[in-house]
C-alpha cells in the first residue's frame, strides 16, 4: 500500500524556519531536538454550501502530518480528514487549522502552540479544539535511554511522565478558558506505540537490583500508558473527549483472544477506571493482543500498515501540502467523500492518518 512520501528520518528533529535549507537538513537526525513549525489550513469545501466552520488542531509532527519532509506535509493528515467527516455531518464548508511542531515537547506545545497562537481558536466561527502533545518527550526520552550504558538510569522516561502530565493538564485548563464559547467539542489524541517490535530487543546498561539488561519494550510500554492513562483521565475531569490512538494502532480490529471483544475495543481507556487497573490491563490482562502498527490487523486476512518507513509517523494518502521551512499554507478543496456508510470512509483503517482522523470524528456534536 502505499506509505505517504518516502523521505523520512527516525525521529523528525529539524532545524526551524529561519535556517538555509542545507543546513536543516543537515541536522535533521535522529540525535537532534531541532523543531519545525508545519502550519496548514485547509479547508473542505463542500458543494452547495457557503456556511464555514472552523476545526482548530494543536501539536506536534503528528496533527502536523509530517512525512520526512522539511517543505511540505500531508495534505489529509487526521485532523483533516476528521473535518471531511465533519463537514458531511454538518453539510458545510470546515476549515482546518493547524497549529503544528514537529519535534517539539509537550512545554513547547503549550507555550507556543496552544498558548502564543490562541487567537486560532478564539474565532467564532471555532466548533471544535484538538491537541496531542508527548510524543517527542517520550522519543528523546527512549532514545537517551537506549544510549546508556553502565547502569541504568530510570530518572529521564519518569521527567517525561511528569511533564506529559503538567503539560496536558495545562492545555485544558487553557483551552477551557481561551476557546471561543462556540467550540462545543474538545478532544485530545493519545499515543500509539511507535517501534513496538524494534524495542523488544535488551539495553546496552544494566538494571542496578539485578545487575542485568532490561528489555527495552517492557521498561518503555508502562511509562507510555501511564501518560495515555492521563491524557484520557484528565480529559474526563476536564471536559474533553479522549481519542484512543493507541487501541486503534496497537489492537487488531477482530478478536484474537477469545475473549469475545475486538482488540481494539478491549484496548480503550475506560471512564473513570484507576491508573493500575487500566496500567495492568494493557500491560499484563491484554498485553498478548497489542501489535506493532506497521501491521494493523483488520480481519482475519488482511493487515494494514499505518507506519512510514521511519517507524514513527502515520501513514496518509491524498497528496501533500506547503508546510514547513517556507512557511506554512492555506488552501481548499472538493471532499474525497460526500457521504459515510455507517460514519465510515472507504479507506478508514487503510492508513494511520485515515484511522486517527475516524477517531477523532465520532466525537462530533450532531449539529452546529
Amino acid at each position: 500500500m502505499s506509505k505517504g512520501n518516502p523521505m523520512k528520518n527516525a525521529f523528525h528533529r529539524v532545524a526551524g524556519r529561519c535556517l538555509p535549507v542545507a543546513v536543516a537538513l543537515a541536522v535533521a537526525t535522529p540525535a537532534t531536538a531541532s523543531t519545525l513549525n508545519q502550519n496548514v489550513s485547509w479547508t473542505i469545501d463542500r458543494a452547495g454550501t457557503s456556511t464555514q466552520y472552523r476545526v482548530v488542531a494543536y501539536g506536534d509532527s503528528i496533527y502536523a502530518g509530517y512525512n520526512g519532509s522539511v517543505t511540505n506535509a500531508a495534505r489529509y493528515a487526521a485532523t483533516t480528514v476528521d473535518a471531511e467527516y465533519l463537514s458531511a455531518r454538518w453539510n458545510a464548508d470546515i476549515e482546518n487549522i493547524r497549529r503544528t511542531k514537529s519535534g517539539a515537547v509537550a512545554r513547547d506545545v503549550y507555550e507556543n502552540k496552544i498558548v502564543a497562537e490562541r487567537s486560532w481558536m478564539q474565532a467564532a466561527s471555532t466548533r471544535m479544539v484538538t491537541f496531542e502533545m508527548c510524543g517527542n518527550d517520550g522519543l528523546q526520552a527512549r532514545s537517551a535511554f537506549k544510549g546508556q550504558t553502565g547502569t541504568c538510569n530510570y530518572s529521564g522516561l519518569d521527567a517525561a511522565l511528569a511533564s506529559c502530565r503538567t503539560y496536558v493538564g495545562a492545555a485544558m485548563d487553557y483551552i477551557n478558558a481561551n476557546a471561543h464559547p462556540n467550540a462545543r467539542t474538545k478532544v485530545i489524541a493519545n499515543l500509539y506505540y511507535p517501534g513496538y517490535n524494534a524495542d523488544n530487543v535488551q539495553s546496552s546498561c544494566r538494571d542496578a537490583a539485578t545487575g542485568q539488561t532490561v528489555n527495552l519494550r517492557d521498561r518503555f510500554l508502562p511509562i507510555l500508558v501511564r501518560m495515555n492513562f492521563a491524557m484520557c483521565d484528565l480529559a474526563r475531569q476536564k471536559g474533553f473527549q479522549c481519542a484512543d490512538s493507541f487501541a486503534q494502532y496497537m489492537g487488531a480490529d477482530i478478536d484474537t483472544n477469545g475473549d469475545g471483544r475486538i482488540d481494539s475495543d478491549a484496548l480503550r481507556y475506560v471512564a473513570g477506571e484507576s491508573e493500575s487497573s487500566y496500567v495492568t490491563r494493557i500491560t499484563q490482562t491484554l498485553r498478548g493482543t497489542l501489535r506493532d502498527s506497521n501491521f494493523k490487523q483488520a480481519t482475519a486476512s488482511s493487515t494494514f500498515d499505518y507506519m512510514q518507513s521511519d517507524d514513527t509517523h502515520p501513514t496518509f494518502t491524498g497528496g501533500t501540502v506547503s508546510a514547513g521551512l517556507f512557511g506554512g499554507s492555506t488552501g481548499r478543496g472538493a471532499p474525497r467523500y460526500t457521504s459515510f456508510t455507517n460514519g465510515r470512509s472507504p479507506i478508514w483503517n487503510q492508513f494511520g492518518h485515515e484511522r486517527m482522523g475516524w477517531a477523532l470524528s465520532v466525537y462530533q456534536a450532531p449539529s452546529p
